[in-house]
């Protein structure tokens, strides 16, 4: 079995970062054959000038097109995206940065309510509850998720750009 063609095909019919241990499982081999097949793939992907690269996001491997290609795709998925609010993107960066925060914290830095973004924020599955801080009241606490990492093509928080 080709492993660099096995890992592209189960890269692209994942929809989603899969880990090394992942793509070992579904191919019956070890993670350290597994790492090798991935190495193979991208190398491939580059030396025949793909529009395609493997990016290493949110805990593992995806398949994602070139930066190159990014207006080309960009006018292809215009037709109505989903994208966020201003108030979606800062309740979210606050929450990313402050982690666990409550929602009076985050609007104590907003300035404004927030329940309908934050709420807005969950359904979307940036966002989740995180339990409650042991407080008066006891406020839910909320974190991001994988699908934040996801959504802003991070590998974990610590690519998060520094506060000034």
């Amino acid at each position: 079995m080709n492993r660099a063609a096995a890992i592209e095909c189960l890269l692209f019919v994942a929809g989603e970062p899969l880990s090394l241990a992942e793509m070992a499982r579904s191919l019956q081999c070890a993670e350290i054959e597994a790492e090798e097949g991935l190495r193979e793939l991208q190398l491939r992907l580059g030396e025949r000038q793909s529009g395609l690269q493997v990016i290493a996001i949110a805990g593992g491997y995806q398949l994602a097109t070139r930066p190159d290609y990014a207006e080309a795709v960009g006018r292809l998925f215009a037709r109505g995206s989903a994208k966020l609010s201003r108030a979606a993107l800062e309740t979210v960066a606050i929450i990313a940065y402050r982690q666990p925060v409550t929602q009076p914290e985050i609007e104590a830095v907003r300035g404004v309510a927030c329940g309908g973004v934050l709420k807005t924020l969950m359904e979307r599955r940036l966002v989740m509850e995180a339990g409650r801080k042991q407080t008066v009241g006891r406020p839910i606490l909320y974190a991001t998720t994988p699908e934040f990492l996801h959504y802003f093509a991070l590998r974990d928080l610590s690519e998060l750009p520094p506060l000034e």
